[in-house]
C-alpha cells in the first residue's frame, strides 16, 4: 500500500497566509506546505484541499482514479471546490467501515477532539492510521489494538495521542510515524527533525510517496540523553518535550519538598502542571535502583540537586571532613551512579545545569559544588546516547 503526501501541513498551511512570525519567514521551499491531503493507492482520497489535483499530478499521479474521498475534520472558510470527476466527500460515521471495490476497508475511529480519524487497511493487509489536526482517538483501551504499520497523526500538536497509541499498543517499535498538519509552532528544517526523532517519528516533504511497511526510516529514539543548561534556559521544558508522546513516565523530582518555603513550592506546582496526567512522579535522589529496574521512561529532573544532596550526605560543606572521607565518599556515589546508567536498559532523560562558564564563586564551598558538578556532567554524558545544551530556549545537540 502507497501513501502519497499531496500536503503535510496545518489547514491554514505553512507559511500562514500574512503571517510575520519567524517560523513562517522561513518556511520555504520543502519546509513549505500546503494543507494535509492524503493519496492512498491512488484509490482513497483523504481530506480534499485546495490545489489537490495540482498537488497530484506534481507528485507524478492522478486523481483519476480516485473511488473515495473522506474529510477528517471540519473545515474553516470557503467550500473546497470538487474537481470534476472525483466524488463528493463524505464521512464515515465513527466506528463503521466501508470497503472500497479495490479491497481497501477503511474504519472510522472516533477522536476527543472534532473530527474522524481513519484506520485504513489495504488488499495485502497492511494497516494506516490517519488521525485529524488537533485530535486523539478515544475510548482506547490497554491490550486492545493491533499494532499499526504508518501512523499518519499531528505528533507536535498532540503528542499525548502518541503516547497513548503507544500505550495500548497501536504504535510499536517498527511503527512508521509520520507527522502531518505541521503548523509554525515549532521552526522547520533542522529543529523540526530534532523534536520529531525524540519522540520516534519524522517529517517528509509535500509530495513523498512513502510504502507502508517499510521500516528503514524509523527514527531510533536514543536510551540516554542528558540535557544540560542555564537557570531558566528551557532545560526541563526540553527534557519534557522528549518524552510527551510516550506513556508511562516516571518523573523522578531529586528536589525534595522544602516545607516552609513557598517560592519553591511554587516553582514543584509549575512543574507538575506541564506534565501530562498519565505521568507517575516519586521524589527521591535514590537513583541507582531506578535505573537498574527495567520499566517505563525515566525523566531526572536534575541532576543538580542530586549532588546537592550528596554533598550534604558526604559532609562536603566542612574542609575538614571533605578532606578526611567526604571527597572519596562522593566520588564513589558517583560512580554507582555513572555504571548505573551505563546498564540502564530502560529510557532515560535527565536534566542537569550547567554552571561552570559564569563569575567564579566566592567562597570555597562554592567552587567546590561547581567544581564536582562539572565533573558529574561529564561523566554522566560520557553514558549517554545524545547530549543537548539548552541555551534561550534552543536546543543545541553535543553528541547524537
Amino acid at each position: 500500500m502507497e501513501v502519497t503526501l499531496l500536503g503535510t501541513g496545518a489547514p491554514a498551511g505553512l507559511p500562514r497566509p500574512n503571517c510575520p512570525c519567524a517560523a513562517c519567514a522561513v518556511a520555504l521551499g520543502d519546509d513549505a506546505r500546503a494543507a494535509t491531503a492524503v493519496l492512498v493507492d491512488g484509490t482513497l482520497l483523504l481530506d480534499l484541499t485546495p490545489g489537490a489535483a495540482f498537488a497530484a499530478a506534481r507528485a507524478g499521479h492522478s486523481l483519476g482514479g480516485v473511488r473515495q474521498v473522506l474529510l477528517s475534520h471540519p473545515h474553516d472558510g470557503p467550500p473546497v471546490e470538487v474537481p470534476a470527476g472525483l466524488p463528493q466527500p463524505g464521512r464515515v460515521p465513527d466506528g463503521q467501515e466501508s470497503t472500497l471495490p479495490t479491497g481497501h476497508r477503511v474504519r472510522a475511529v472516533a477522536m476527543d477532539a472534532p473530527g474522524t480519524g481513519y484506520a485504513v487497511t489495504g488488499p495485502q493487509g497492511q494497516r494506516l492510521l490517519y488521525l485529524p489536526p488537533g485530535g486523539s482517538p478515544a475510548g482506547l483501551e490497554n491490550g486492545t489494538a493491533e499494532s499499526y504499520d504508518m501512523v499518519l497523526a499531528d505528533v507536535v500538536g498532540r503528542p499525548d495521542a502518541l503516547a497513548r497509541l503507544r500505550a495500548v499498543g497501536a504504535v510499536g517499535p517498527t511503527t512508521d510515524v509520520v507527522a502531518v498538519h505541521l503548523d509554525h509552532d515549532v521552526p522547520p528544517g533542522a529543529e523540526l527533525g530534532r523534536r520529531l526523532a525524540a519522540a520516534g517519528a519524522r517529517a517528509v516533504p509535500d509530495g513523498s510517496t512513502l510504502t507502508v511497511g517499510v521500516y528503514e526510516d524509523v527514527p531510533d529514539v536514543p536510551r540516554r540523553t542528558l540535557v544540560l543548561g542555564g537557570a531558566r534556559s528551557g532545560k526541563s521544558v526540553e527534557a519534557e518535550r522528549r518524552l510527551e508522546a510516550f506513556p508511562d513516565v516516571l518523573y523522578v523530582a531529586t528536589g525534595g519538598a522544602r516545607d516552609g518555603d513557598s517560592e519553591w513550592a511554587s516553582r514543584v506546582s509549575a512543574h507538575r502542571e506541564r506534565r501530562p496526567g498519565s505521568w507517575r512522579t516519586a521524589e527521591t535522589c535514590d537513583l541507582v535502583p531506578l535505573l537498574a529496574e527495567d520499566g517505563a521512561p525515566l525523566l531526572i529532573d536534575c541532576l543538580s540537586l542530586w549532588l546537592t544532596d550528596a554533598m550534604d550526605s558526604v559532609g562536603a560543606w566542612d574542609d575538614a571532613v571533605w578532606a578526611d572521607a567526604g571527597e572519596r565518599e562522593l566520588r564513589e556515589r558517583v560512580r554507582e551512579l555513572v555504571e548505573a546508567v551505563r546498564g540502564a536498559r530502560r529510557t532515560v532523560v535527565a536534566v542537569s545545569n550547567e554552571v561552570g562558564s559564569g563569575i567564579v564563586p566566592a567562597t570555597a564551598s562554592g567552587r567546590r559544588y561547581r567544581d564536582e558538578l562539572g565533573r558529574l556532567n561529564a561523566a554522566f554524558a560520557g553514558e549517554c546516547e545524545q547530549v543537548v545544551l539548552v541555551v534561550a530556549g534552543q536546543a543545541v545537540v553535543l553528541r547524537g
